[in-house]
């Protein structure tokens, strides 16, 4: 049975193809899977919305 998609156009499930880790100044990184480039900083406390945390062994 197919399912429907939400109304409000939100991702289901984790970012694909991201990872997170926590660099040792306390800034949340995140990491491109395919090429290890790094692709934001988040200064604000606490980790990224959505995306698995290193080492991830879902998407291998």
């Amino acid at each position: 049975m197919a399912k429907n998609p939400p109304k409000d156009n939100s991702r289901k499930g984790s970012v694909t193809k991201r990872t997170q880790f926590q660099h040792p100044n306390g800034n949340w990184v995140k990491r491109n899977r395919e090429n290890g480039q790094f692709l934001d900083q988040k200064t604000s406390p606490g980790p990224f919305k959505g995306v698995a945390k290193e080492p991830d062994k879902r998407q291998d």
